[in-house]
C-alpha cells in the first residue's frame, strides 16, 4: 500500500512538472516592457510625456508640429512649459486629466527653424512650475510618413 502512495506522489509530481514546461524556470517576460512606439517619453514631476514626435512637411524640416499626450498624474492642473531653442510654448494639462496635442481638433504646439531633416532627432525641454524639467530627443518625422498627413503643420 505503501509503494502505491508513493508511487501516485512521484506520478504527481511528474505531472506537474511536466505541465508547467519551461515556465518553471523561465522569467516572466511582462517584468521587461519595451515601448513600442515611434516617439519617445519621460516624465517630469507628476506629469508624463508620452510618444513624443515632431511632424514636419517637408524634407528640410523648417517647421515642426509637436504630437504627444500629457498625463497629469496629481489632483491640480499643470501648465507645461514646451521649449525648443528659445521658442516657449505653454500647455495646461488637467488635475488626473489626460491633453493630448498635435492632432486635428487639439491644441497645436509647432516649432519653427527646427535645423533637423526628417529622420534626425532633436532636443525638446518639457518643465513646469519649480519642477526640474526633462529634455527628450524627440525625433522628426515626415508628414509624408504613412498616416501622419493630419498631423502636418498648419503654417
Amino acid at each position: 500500500m505503501k509503494a502505491r502512495v508513493a508511487a501516485s506522489i512521484v506520478l504527481a509530481f511528474g505531472l506537474t512538472l511536466g505541465m508547467s514546461g519551461c515556465t518553471l524556470v523561465t522569467t516572466q517576460d511582462t517584468l521587461n516592457i519595451k515601448e513600442s512606439s515611434v516617439g519617445v517619453s519621460g516624465s517630469v514631476g507628476q506629469v508624463d510625456v508620452r510618444n513624443a514626435v515632431l511632424i514636419t512637411n517637408g524634407s528640410n524640416g523648417t517647421v515642426g508640429n509637436l504630437v504627444t499626450t500629457f498625463v497629469n498624474n496629481e489632483d491640480k492642473p499643470h501648465r507645461v512649459q514646451v521649449q525648443h531653442g528659445s521658442t516657449n510654448e505653454y500647455v495646461t494639462v488637467p488635475a488626473y486629466g489626460v491633453k493630448k496635442i498635435g492632432g486635428e481638433g487639439e491644441t497645436r504646439v509647432q516649432f519653427s527653424n527646427l535645423g533637423v531633416k526628417p529622420g534626425g532627432l532633436t532636443d525638446v525641454f518639457f518643465t513646469y512650475s519649480t519642477e526640474t524639467g526633462v529634455r527628450l530627443r524627440v525625433p522628426v518625422l515626415a508628414s509624408t510618413f504613412p498616416g501622419f498627413a493630419d498631423y502636418a503643420p498648419k503654417r
